[in-house]
């Protein structure tokens, strides 16, 4: 019988050294970013390395964090940074963000 503790699952941003972002789950977190950055993670990242993490959210369980990371990965790229807390600089003349 399997026992009954729960691991707590963690959605992920990473930022790329090409600064694309990269989105994914895990239940250790250090240990998977450590594996990114390795060369031995998401077959994305491993060209793409040394990457950042940026965001991060425990979630209640593996469905929950799965859930999660198709929302994320659905979000356009300023809404994932807008998740990491990086705003879009405004014109300066205009006022306008770009």
């Amino acid at each position: 019988m399997k026992s009954q503790t729960t691991t707590p699952w963690t959605c992920y941003l990473l930022q790329c050294a090409d600064a694309t972002l990269y989105c994914g789950i895990t239940n250790d977190l250090e240990k998977r970013l450590a594996a990114h950055n390795a060369g031995e993670g998401a077959k994305y990242t491993r060209g793409r390395t040394p990457v950042k993490l940026k965001y991060s959210e425990l979630c209640a369980d593996k469905s929950t964090a799965l859930k999660r990371e198709m929302a994320i990965k659905a979000l356009p790229r300023a809404k994932k940074l807008a998740l990491c807390g990086v705003r879009k600089k405004a014109d300066r003349k205009t006022g306008v963000s770009r």
